[in-house]
């Protein structure tokens, strides 16, 4: 092993043993400017224990040179060039390990490069040759957005100018009895709503589609009116009450816009009401009402001819408002045309059929020999509900059939009443007596007229005066007739 030994100042090698100092100091001092004496002192002026290179070589040399002989130092040189020529051979070695895989990582870099070459190429191919794909992907692209934008425009044209097929499933129904629910209106003001669009799209310039959807909403609205108008006669001919349903009043708004039809379906429902009513009448004369009036039946007074006849009148004045509240209310939706003169014309249908019973028994009533005072009693009730009825119902069969007996009640009357005066005076005229007092005769007469008079009494208005007059003008003349 090499150690330093410390000599004034100087640090010097030696191995094991301080022989070589002391050689060194000699051949010094012998020959002090030998080449030997100029390295080793350069050498250790150099301070080789800085020099690492110098210290790692040091160290490898202890691991081969273990002991300082002389046959050791001579064959030092060649120990140091065997293991140098051992280092490059294992470097060499290795080397060629590095050398034949870089040369494989190089034919694999060559492959690669032919690989990438050929991928290049073809992928340049493939880029020319999908150049005009790319170009014809783009042109589809835009027409299927085209034609997605006009699919969404057929969509939306189809939800406004047209009805689904469960839509026209309900307007032409799955029976030809089905009966008409609230969905059918809806797709009736759908389908009007079409077809006022229609107008809309005409003006646009799209008059040839417009007129196109146009006829087909046409022919969908006529045969969903010919539905509604079935449905609706049908219900007028079943009508035994006096509320409506909601859904027949709309029926009705629907139907004003066919004139023709609302005629026929309001003549329906004259019949049925007519119908109704006439049974009603004879009902409350023959057995009697249980929704008003008399409980009793009618007929039951006729051997009192005023109240018989104020009785029937009474039932009429209390019926026929209620009939026109019905038609009324049935008709209330109808707001684009005016249904008054409707209205009066279908009351004067219904009650129509009021005017024979009624007729005949008034006509009964007139015709027995009944007294003066109650064929009046008969005429101010004609009279008085003529007034009333006139107002409801003008110019209709009843009125005028009330108007007739209302001639023949005053017909009536003048004939009785002549008739009663003629017998109040006798055959021949009586004189008054001695004492001046009034015949007989003139004192039945003045009874009668009072008895006329205390009913003309009752009457009120200008009819009143008019009756006052007449019949005190018919007691006189035919008084002073007698007495000529």
């Amino acid at each position: 092993m090499f150690f330093l030994l410390p000599k004034e100042n100087k640090y010097l090698y030696s191995l094991k043993s301080p022989f070589i100092y002391k050689e060194m100091a000699s051949m010094s001092d012998k020959n002090p400017n030998s080449s030997l004496v100029k390295r080793v002192n350069k050498l250790l002026e150099s301070r080789p224990e800085n020099d690492k290179d110098t210290l790692e070589a040091l160290k490898e040399l202890s691991t081969f040179f273990t002991e300082n002989t002389l046959n050791n130092r001579r064959n030092l040189r060649s120990k140091i060039e065997k293991k140098s020529l051992a280092i490059n051979e294992e470097f060499l070695s290795a080397f060629r390990e590095v050398k034949s895989t870089l040369d494989d990582i190089h034919r694999d870099v060559l492959g690669m490069n032919n690989s990438i070459q050929s991928m290049t190429s073809r992928l340049q191919t493939t880029k020319t040759q999908t150049l005009s794909l790319i170009d014809r992907t783009m042109k589809l692209q835009n027409e299927s957005r085209k034609l997605s934008m006009q699919h969404e425009v057929a969509k939306a044209f189809i939800r406004t100018f047209e009805l689904s097929r469960h839509e026209i499933s309900i307007l032409h129904g799955q029976t030809r009895e089905e009966p008409i629910a609230e969905e059918f209106f809806t797709v009736i003001n759908r389908l009007q709503t079409i077809h006022s669009s229609c107008r809309i799209l005409m003006q646009s310039g799209y008059q040839t589609l417009g007129l196109d959807v146009m006829q087909r909403m046409t022919l969908l609205q006529e045969a969903a009116l010919e539905r509604l108008y079935r449905w609706t006669q049908n219900q007028c001919r079943h009508i035994e009450h006096d509320q409506f349903a909601p859904l027949l009043i709309k029926g009705m708004c629907k139907l004003q816009d066919r004139p023709v039809l609302f005629k026929y379906i309001i003549d329906e429902y004259c019949t049925a009401r007519r119908a109704v009513i006439v049974g009603a009448f004879i009902d409350a004369l023959t057995l009697g009402s249980n929704t008003g009036g008399t409980p009793n039946p009618i007929e039951m007074r006729a051997d009192d001819p005023t109240r018989y006849v104020g009785d029937m009148l009474a039932w009429l004045h209390q019926a026929i408002p209620v009939e026109k509240e019905n038609i009324l209310t049935l008709l209330k939706a109808c707001d684009k045309t005016d249904v008054s003169d409707q209205v009066k014309h279908a009351l004067g249908n219904i009650t129509e059929g009021l005017c024979h019973p009624l007729k005949s028994r008034i006509e009964h009533i007139l015709d027995v020999e009944a007294p003066a005072t109650v064929l009046y009693s008969v005429m101010s009730l004609i009279r008085y509900y003529l007034a009333i009825l006139s107002d409801i119902i003008p110019d209709s069969v009843l009125v005028n059939t009330l108007s007739e007996l209302l001639e023949l009640s005053e017909r009536s009357f003048n004939a009785r009443l002549q008739k009663e005066t003629r017998t109040a005076l006798g055959d021949r005229a009586e004189p008054p007596g001695q004492d001046l007092v009034p015949a007989a005769s003139v004192s039945r007469l003045l009874g009668l007229l009072s008895d006329v008079l205390s009913v003309a009494l009752i009457v009120t208005g200008e009819d009143r005066e008019k009756d006052i007059q007449r019949v005190t003008k018919i007691k006189i003349f035919q008084y002073a007739e007698e007495r000529n």
